[in-house]
């Protein structure tokens, strides 16, 4: 058995049933020689679930499940080309392993179920979103929060202007024939192209192909993947045009119609979460006042009992839990009974344990932070019926 790098969340190995499961999460870097430290961190985790396996089954059959561990371990390739986070869940049959574009918390669990809630904390659309700058020349796309804006690293072979594009799609055109010219003083977003001769319909039919390619591989990689919101920012003409072409169900509606290379960071980081603040605030009231109005009625609860018990039977639609909460303790993933465990350092979480079983029940899960739940307990749901 070896491991698999996936993107997509949730993962069916989730929901695979396993004696044991294990999940670590490490910091990692993109360049030296900062991930040269990154081995030997994956190195003193894996130790740590050796010790904790220890307890569980004998160094034979050890040996046998972290088979695909010691296998990334010597895998060079891999750590020289991960990204800035990397999470990886184990069972008995599979080993997945996510590469992410932000950082996590160095943990090491093995547990009865895989510990998840950071994974979804980091694709859920409740912190992040996607900033597509494009022009008719280049694009750039970024990942950003309330806090922050960076931009996306791509492999060496992504093209990223229309040239690399139309050699990418193989298609045929004198070099020289597609030019460009700079308009009102700035350079990149005011750059308009222009077939010799005057063939505009030459130059819309590059520029279409060159939107289409940018559109679906921004689809297939980033925003599919995770369900992120995407922003746009570009000029109005190159907005318009962009969206008719489109097929990107996480592009909002409103994007930020500047040059974005005129910008600086700073200023990209403030117009977009202007933008994420108000549909994020809007989301967050719909989803909370329909808790609300829907309490006293039977359809939602925040008792932790009640929702254990709805979560198996498929009633839940949508689960609210606080995060960073941890409460210790196993839940029956037949009947929703819950035992409690007194230990605060237990690696099983009843939270952990409900959440799962929403997800694999096609619910969804949001995890917000404790002034934006509706209710002071740690959890709240919404049910189907």
């Amino acid at each position: 058995m070896k491991y698999e790098v996936v993107r997509e969340f949730p993962n069916d190995i989730i929901f695979e049933e396993s004696e044991i499961y294990v999940s670590i999460y490490q910091p990692t870097h993109r360049h030296r020689p900062e991930n040269k430290q990154d081995i030997i961190r994956f190195k003193q985790l894996l130790e740590t679930v050796e010790l904790a396996l220890a307890e569980k089954i004998t160094k034979k059959e050890m040996e046998k499940f972290l088979e695909p561990l010691y296998e990334l371990q010597k895998d060079k390739m891999f750590w020289e080309h991960t990204k800035d986070g990397l999470v990886i869940l184990l069972n008995e049959n599979r080993c997945v392993i996510y590469k992410l574009n932000r950082s996590v918390k160095e943990i090491a669990v093995v547990s009865d179920t895989f510990h998840i809630k950071p994974l979804i904390r980091v694709f859920q659309s409740a912190d992040a979103y996607y900033v597509l700058g494009i022009n008719m020349q280049k694009y750039n796309l970024y990942i950003g929060n309330r806090y922050d804006l960076e931009e996306v690293v791509f492999d060496e072979d992504t093209p990223r202007n229309v040239e690399e594009v139309l050699k990418e799609l193989g298609d045929a055109y004198e070099t020289g024939y597609l030019t460009h010219g700079t308009y009102g003083g700035t350079a990149g977003g005011n750059s308009v192209y222009h077939g010799q001769g005057g063939k505009k319909e030459e130059v819309l039919k590059y520029t279409e192909k060159f939107f289409k390619y940018v559109d679906r591989m921004v689809i297939e990689n980033y925003t599919n993947p995770t369900n992120f919101p995407l922003i746009l920012a570009g000029l109005d003409e190159n907005q318009s045009q962009f969206r008719k072409l489109s097929h990107n169900k996480n592009l909002l509606e409103k994007g930020i119609k500047i040059d974005y290379e005129s910008i600086d960071k700073d200023d990209l980081t403030e117009k977009s979460w202007e933008i994420m603040e108000e549909f994020y605030r809007n989301k967050s009231k719909e989803l909370i006042d329909k808790f609300n109005n829907l309490l006293g009625t039977g359809n939602s609860s925040d008792n932790l009992v009640e929702i254990a018990k709805s979560a198996v039977s498929g009633r839940v639609d949508k689960l609210l839990i606080k995060s960073d909460v941890i409460i210790p303790g196993i839940v029956d993933k037949l009947t929703g009974e819950i035992e409690l465990i007194e230990d605060s350092n237990a690696p099983n979480d009843v939270l952990n344990s409900i959440l799962e079983i929403v997800l694999k029940e096609a619910g969804e899960v949001v995890l917000l932070s404790e002034e934006d739940m509706p209710t002071k307990e740690p959890i709240a749901a919404i049910f189907r019926f």
